[in-house]
């Protein structure tokens, strides 16, 4: 054990002896001395930190505290009512504040515990009660601004996650020192009653037991009483002090010495008015020597605060620009320019309102939920969105930037409802034509006072903010794949190897390295494949990675383990699933004409051939999508992937499945065979 963590334990054992073995009063002498340097500690930490949590452990040292100077009345107590001595501390307390005469110093003792207990200890009880309130009821607030500030791309995750623990901390600290104070109040009233306790019996025993006479008695069991409690009390009234300057403490830049010399002298002027109100008193009976020294002194300390402030203006701006042509100079002006943003989200100005939560605008909550939703759907964490408002596009406009590049762009109008209809032929709202960002949709935007009837006539009707916050959800399922990178994957590796350990490590580094575990997990959300079971993907990895460390290869024997998931993702609800399947002439043509490489696999198939069967999906797709709603493309394992890269720019979106990656218990029912012809 280290040696500051042993003198505090041996520490707490000392106060534990205190209180159940009498002590010498060599002994009580240090024990006093240490007791006042403790305090004295204490109040200079309190007025040297910045803010209350850098003196984080002050409720429990203050408990501490007060079991020590109790602890110390306790042992005073006993050696002055059995010995009539408490050591040599205690008497030339005693003897100097009460001098000659007993009552002087008593009164003077039971002022000070007045002060400590009416004024200091009831004021810092008082602003730690509400200090505790305020903080806890600001909680909400505040880490609704951390995840405001963290979608805004303000902070980043690491300090956003050091925030919100600061943002605990400081309400636990409070709440700590709304009881702590009631140890400081407690204590207080425990003095007064030992000195009463002490002054009683001390007369008491000093006449009966050892035969004092009454004046004799006064004095001694006085001096001392008055001694012990001056000795306990000034520590005591120096961390109830300490105690209110913690919970009084606002978090600034500087200590409180700074801060008061800095806040208290910031106005020089208002030095000379004090200085004429004093200088005006000395023309009363009040010494006027004293009054013009005074005066003197603060007229003085203003003028050369004023010669202080007053600085060259050519001086100010050359130093000005001095700094800025340093710091245009520096590297890290010129690296910071280099990053680039994963997601940004812009908007033209009359968008604002959408993103402004003083105007009603939610749409960062709103994000905050997107994240949390892909983060269960697709099972990937996406980085932060950062938005910004854009002054080069139109007021109603906005676009969507993955690593710096457009992917999507949309406008919207506040004021307007979007109405989209299945059915075309009857379209009977008036409105301003327009498509529907996410899909493409024909759509109308409609004033609010036709919102009502547009449902009426089986409108699906929508606010801004949806429409914003689903073309940017869309979007990103689309480009999830584009957003998981090595350092992304590395993330998930290390969360998967907190469960499990040994799966992890059989996969990675050897065979695999993080590149190819990327490669495969963004081959899967490419198809739109959720990867948060990644113990199964994990478990398929280490089955077949030595064997080959082909992703493409990797990635369909993932899938296949992945059946249970991707047949309920595309099945109906009565377990039936609409396929259009291709033909023994299209899979034996694929099969014939897949080219092996050294660096894998690929389709070379003829233009004339390929434009044929894409064209005879394309047929089969708009056939099957007009009475079914969810459609897929069913293959042999063999071919799947090479299906999906011929048909794959054409559409993009278009499931393509193999009979392995279907459960057994599904109906399946053909809607179309792709053919050549």
């Amino acid at each position: 054990m280290k040696a500051r963590e042993l003198s505090v334990l041996l520490a707490v054992i000392l106060i534990i002896v205190m209180l159940i073995i009498p002590l010498p009063g060599w002994l009580l002498s240090i024990l006093i001395l240490c007791n006042i340097s403790l305090a004295l500690i204490v109040i200079l930490v309190s007025m040297n930190t910045q803010e209350a949590l850098q003196f984080s452990i002050f409720p429990s040292l203050l408990l501490l505290l007060t079991l020590f100077r109790l602890g110390l009345n306790v042992s005073t107590t006993r050696s002055i009512l059995a010995n009539a001595d408490a050591g040599g501390v205690v008497d030339t307390f005693g003897s100097f504040v009460i001098g000659d005469n007993p009552l002087v110093g008593f009164v003077v003792f039971i002022i000070l515990v007045i002060i400590q207990y009416i004024v200091i200890t009831k004021g810092a009880e008082r602003v730690s009660e509400v200090s505790a309130r305020f903080t806890l009821d600001a909680m909400p607030g505040k880490q609704m601004s951390i995840d405001a500030d963290l979608n805004a791309g303000l902070i980043t995750e690491i300090e956003a996650r050091e925030r919100r623990e600061k943002v605990e901390d400081d309400a636990d600290f409070h709440g700590a020192m709304d009881g702590a104070s009631k140890f400081v109040k407690g204590d207080a009233i425990a003095g007064i009653i030992i000195v009463i306790i002490n002054i009683i019996f001390g007369i008491i025993i000093g006449m009966v037991q050892m035969e004092m006479s009454f004046s004799e008695a006064v004095e001694t069991y006085m001096r001392l009483t008055v001694g012990d409690g001056l000795v306990t009390q000034i520590p005591a009234l120096l961390i109830a002090t300490a105690t209110g300057i913690v919970v009084t403490r606002t978090s600034t830049e500087g200590n409180f010495g700074t801060d008061v010399t800095k806040q208290l002298l910031q106005f020089p002027k208002l030095l000379f008015i004090a200085a004429g109100t004093i200088f005006l008193l000395g023309f009363t009976p009040i010494n006027f020597m004293l009054t013009f020294s005074i005066s003197s002194f603060l007229a003085i300390g203003g003028y050369l605060l004023l010669e202080q402030t007053k600085a060259p203006p050519e001086l100010d701006e050359a130093m000005a620009d001095e700094d800025d042509s340093e710091t245009m100079k520096t590297q890290e002006s010129v690296v910071n320019l280099l990053s680039i943003d994963p997601i940004e989200f812009e908007f033209g100005y009359g968008l604002i309102p959408l993103v402004d939560a003083k105007q009603g605008g939610d749409l960062l909550d709103r994000i905050v939920m997107i994240r949390r939703q892909l983060a269960i759907d697709l099972g990937v964490v996406i980085p932060v969105v950062r938005i910004r408002d854009n002054i080069q596009l139109e007021p109603n406009e906005y676009r969507i930037k993955l690593k710096g590049n457009e992917v999507a762009k949309g406008e919207i109008l506040l004021d307007h409802y979007l109405a989209m209809t299945p059915d075309l032929d009857n379209d009977v709202i008036e409105g301003i034509d327009t498509k529907e960002p996410a899909f493409g949709l024909p759509a109308k935007w409609i004033s609010e006072p036709k919102k009502d009837e547009a449902e009426l006539f089986g409108y699906t009707v929508v606010d801004p903010p949806s429409v914003v916050s689903t073309h940017l959800t869309e979007e990103l399922k689309r480009n999830a794949h584009q957003l998981l990178g090595r350092q992304e994957t590395k993330e998930l590796i290390d969360h998967l190897h907190e469960e499990y350990a040994i799966l992890a490590d059989e996969v990675t580094p050897d065979p695999l390295s993080v590149g190819d575990i990327q490669k495969v997990l963004a081959k899967l959300l490419r198809e739109n494949i959720s990867i948060r079971n990644l113990p199964i993907i994990f478990e398929t990895l280490a089955d077949f990675a030595k064997m080959t460390n082909d992703p493409d290869l990797l990635a369909e024997y993932v899938r296949q383990a992945l059946a249970s998931q991707i047949t309920k993702q595309y099945v109906s609800e009565d377990q039936h699933l609409k396929v259009i399947t291709t033909s023994v002439d299209v899979e034996n043509i694929i099969s014939k004409n897949i080219q092996q490489v050294e660096h894998g696999n690929y389709l070379a198939i003829d233009p004339e051939v390929q434009d044929k069967i894409i064209k005879n999906v394309y047929e089969n797709v708009e056939k099957a999508s007009v009475q079914y709603e969810n459609v897929v493309v069913l293959c042999s394992p063999t071919i799947r992937m090479y299906l999906k890269q011929l048909l794959e720019r054409t559409f993009p979106q278009l499931p393509i499945l193999s009979y392995n990656e279907i459960e057994s218990n599904v109906q399946v029912q053909s809607v179309g065979v792709v053919n050549v012809d």
